[in-house]
């Protein structure tokens, strides 16, 4: 039997506040990644899985008191905020169980390649689980979703949950897959940054069929980005995205998701405004950004900036001001206090006049 989150030991508090185990920040750890011991990435190929699906978008069921969530480690391992995560989870009638491995170390990762990999797949397998959610980010999941079970996943289609480093399996599920997930809290909970109006988002995400509407908070630091489109203030698409460093790291790969006709979110903590600077303008020049419909700007989390220096908001709305495309920030999506939960893939609306990003339900 899966052990619970309260089997554990607790984790020093020094420790869950680094900003990394390993003392690199995530760019670094993305740099470094190939280096790490304990296997080598897991491909695609023993799966045969398509780089790209067409058609029908698959969307799980909602949720419902008694389902099973299993908590699995695609990057980090688990620590003693689990436990708090079990008790908001169990909170809403959800049965909370255990990968294998998410309490594995090998270096900063949860264990090797191929048993996170294995954890993965085995809660997309398993008909028993409703909801798969990532213990936590950091980094690794790069590392093993080219071997994700596509298979499985459109057999039975599955809430999945999570964000940071997950970002690049929500791309994968969504290319190869057409499946609806969910970026939102990982199941490291912690009261302080993701307090009630998290947990009800993140309810009412996954076990309500209504539209989600998030509204531009003038207190967050992305609300500065306002730009009206050339055509009006409104644009509709998927909702495709997530951590920017992810996608942009993500480029010419099979799991980068197509942006075209889409609403581009992306959020992102601990870059300076020149990393976002050079993310976005990457991004432009890959062609990636040729046909989006519009822009979502999730939270900018630590991006210091020197005294008279431009900030991350002035600099991303100088690379995407000349669009033509609406885009909107303020939007309380990403690694900042009070995060909300959207559904990736499903089809959105954001109006800039009215300040309001509002998407449809993610589950049916």
């Amino acid at each position: 039997m899966r052990k619970r989150a309260a089997d554990y030991g607790p984790v020093s508090a020094e420790r869950r506040n680094r900003k990394s185990d390993s003392g690199l920040s995530r760019r670094g750890l993305l740099r470094a990644g190939a280096a790490l011991a304990g296997g080598t990435a897991v491909g695609a190929a023993a799966l045969g899985s398509p780089a790209e699906a067409k058609g029908k978008v698959l969307k799980a069921p909602k949720l419902k008191a008694g389902d099973t969530v299993r908590v699995v480690a695609p990057a980090y391992p688990g620590d003693s905020r689990l436990v708090r995560g079990q008790e908001i989870l169990e909170g809403m009638g959800l049965v909370v169980e255990y990968g294998e491995h998410v309490y594995d170390t090998a270096g900063y990762l949860a264990g090797t390649d191929e048993n996170r990999l294995a954890d993965l797949n085995a809660a997309f397998r398993d008909p028993k689980v409703r909801a798969i959610i990532g213990a936590r980010g950091g980094y690794g999941s790069q590392r093993i979703v080219d071997g994700l079970d596509i298979a499985a996943v459109r057999k039975d289609p599955k809430v999945f949950f999570g964000f940071s480093d997950l970002t690049v399996i929500h791309s994968r599920l969504w290319r190869a897959a057409r499946l609806v997930s969910f970026y939102g809290p990982l199941a490291t909970w912690t009261d302080t940054r993701t307090g009630p109006e998290s947990v009800a988002s993140m309810k009412a995400a996954l076990m309500s069929t209504d539209d989600i509407v998030i509204t531009r908070d003038a207190t967050e630091p992305s609300s500065a980005v306002r730009i009206a489109g050339s055509k009006g203030s409104v644009a509709r698409g998927p909702l495709v995205g997530g951590n920017l460093t992810m996608i942009d790291m993500d480029t010419d790969t099979d799991s980068f998701p197509k942006l075209d006709g889409a609403i581009f979110l992306f959020e992102d903590t601990g870059e300076a405004p020149y990393s976002y600077d050079r993310m976005l303008t990457h991004l432009r020049r890959s062609g990636a950004l040729e046909k989006i419909a519009g822009v979502a700007v999730g939270q900018f989390t630590g991006a210091d900036v020197a005294p008279g220096a431009p900030t991350a908001a002035q600099v991303v709305t100088e690379r995407l001001k000349d669009l033509g495309v609406p885009v909107l920030g303020g939007l309380r999506i990403g690694h900042g206090t009070g995060q909300l939960t959207v559904p990736i893939g499903a089809n959105a609306v954001i109006d800039v006049e009215a300040g309001t990003l509002t998407v449809e339900a993610g589950v049916r």
